[in-house]
């Protein structure tokens, strides 16, 4: 069965999500229509156990404030992350004081961010990053500490066996921090947009994407569930389709994928729900990645909360599988190969031997192993408490570069075709946490003729479109404070 749709969503993740609440906000006649080829929304990188649910805003995350070769600090990206990250609250406090979104404790928590560092390099470090921090009005209330006793009111189990220790260590904490479950947050904006007309449809896949001729794209389908084949036509089509997306912007033609290429890493947790340790737990704690490891695999000991339930997180631990979604193909890495990104994926392997290393000896480590690696954080860890969890696929870029040949990119990229029809979402963290600013950035691209008319709707919606917070002192107080109330995460 053929149909005419304004926007067909690709992917059932917090992106399509997203835009369609946007779009269902700004263009409520627009016929919109999501496809998910899983049973559910929610089930590869948003569910709740497949990330780590931090709301990533440079507060803990020292890959965002890396330290230049002569030693000085740069705080320019943790404060455009940071940003971005109010942009999320200030939209999700929109539509839960419109009543679209549930309690915002079914979604998002007050746990405040941790850094914890040792050795005099990186304690010396970690004073430097403080110090240039501090004075800005989106960081305001980082505190830091050398101070075991004062570490140890702030994570507890993080200092057992260690208050006597002649070791250097430093920690900064910023109280305002949160944890997400993205998971029940996709739910519920899904749930929203089937009650505004959406059709949000499962067990369908996207086979193939053909340009029809009128500036739209026409889109073969297939139920998993029975393999009946379907078309559909719409004006627009967005793929968030996590690793997928590569594959099927490849699909469609257009040559602005030409280039790209994605590795595939996998993860891991170390999780407990022993009362007595998450009792002596209250934070997100991040750490140094180890050398050559990449930025999404830096160690940290989280609390979680979903569905109700608090447990600690520690890892992840990098794992390896050539498929670029948990439900994926084992064929994944193999057929993104063309003839244009084969050239940038060699360079990209001969270049990061470091990682190569890294991945190996993650494969290596038994569960005692992994244990160790979390006593460096809890010096007191038993096995017995901790059980494995398996951790989403991410998906980072691989792309070409005019001066190396071909680069590994962390973070997210938007890649969009010249007439602005399609567009997919390519890469990783911090993805989820600056979806706000990733759609609203994609909508000025790909909607050029309508963006001035919806301006006034989205600074409604999110007040600080179109601006900065950190600039403004006094408005960032004020809007931290405002959402931080309606979301009840003040602190």
């Amino acid at each position: 069965m053929s149909q005419d749709i304004d926007v067909l969503l690709i992917g059932g993740g917090i992106m399509s999500a997203t835009l369609g609440t946007f779009l269902k906000e700004l263009q409520p006649d627009w016929k919109i229509a999501v496809y998910e080829r899983l049973s559910d929304v929610a089930l590869e990188s948003s569910n709740a156990w497949n990330n780590a649910g931090t709301g990533h805003a440079a507060l803990c995350e020292l890959n965002y404030m890396p330290q230049a070769a002569d030693g000085s600090v740069d705080p320019a990206k943790a404060i455009t992350i940071n940003e971005q990250f109010q942009q999320s609250r200030q939209f999700w406090s929109s539509l839960v004081e419109k009543g679209e979104l549930d309690a915002p404790s079914t979604f998002i928590n007050a746990t405040p961010h941790m850094t914890f560092v040792r050795g005099e390099k990186d304690v010396e470090y970690l004073r430097k990053r403080y110090e240039a921090l501090k004075t800005q009005p989106l960081f305001e209330g980082i505190e830091f500490s050398e101070d075991s006793r004062v570490i140890n009111q702030w994570a507890p189990l993080l200092m057992k066996k260690r208050l006597k220790s002649d070791e250097p260590f430093a920690a900064t904490r910023v109280p305002a921090g949160t944890d997400v479950d993205f998971g029940s947050l996709t739910h519920q904006l899904f749930a929203n947009l089937k009650e505004k007309g959406v059709e949000v449809v499962t067990n369908r896949e996207v086979r193939k994407l053909k340009r029809d001729g009128n500036g739209g794209w026409r889109v073969t389908t297939r139920e998993t569930l029975g393999r009946t084949p379907g078309h559909i036509t719409a004006k627009f089509v967005f793929v968030g389709a996590g690793g997928w997306a590569l594959k099927l912007l490849q699909r469609s033609g257009i040559p602005e994928i030409k280039g790209y290429g994605v590795f595939p890493i996998g993860g891991q947790w170390l999780k407990t729900d022993n009362p007595a340790l998450v009792a002596q737990h209250k934070a997100k704690v991040y750490s140094q990645a180890s050398v050559g490891a990449p930025p999404m695999s830096v160690p940290h000991l989280d609390t979680r909360v979903v569905d109700g339930q608090t447990s600690l997180l520690f890892g992840p631990f990098a794992t390896f599988s050539p498929k670029f979604l948990k439900n994926g193909s084992p064929w994944d890495i193999v057929s993104q190969v063309r003839p244009h990104n084969l050239l940038p994926m060699l360079k990209v392997a001969i270049d990061n031997p470091g990682l190569i290393k890294y991945l190996v000896g993650e494969l290596l480590k038994t569960h005692a192993r992994k244990v160790d690696s979390l006593k460096t954080f809890v010096p007191s860890a038993e096995g017995k408490d901790w059980e494995l969890l398996g951790a989403g696929q991410r998906a980072q870029v691989m792309k070409r570069d005019p001066k190396k040949g071909g680069v590994l990119q962390f973070g997210t990229e938007v890649v969009t075709a010249k007439d602005g029809s399609i567009a997919g979402l390519l890469g990783a963290s911090p993805g989820a946490s600056t979806a706000v600013s990733i759609m609203l950035g994609l909508l000025k691209t790909c909607f050029p003729d309508d963006i001035a008319r919806w301006e006034p709707r989205l600074k409604e919606l999110v007040p600080s479109y179109g601006e900065t917070l950190n600039t403004r002192p006094e408005v960032a107080r004020e809007e931290l404070a405002k959402t931080a109330g309606v979301l009840s995460i003040s602190v």
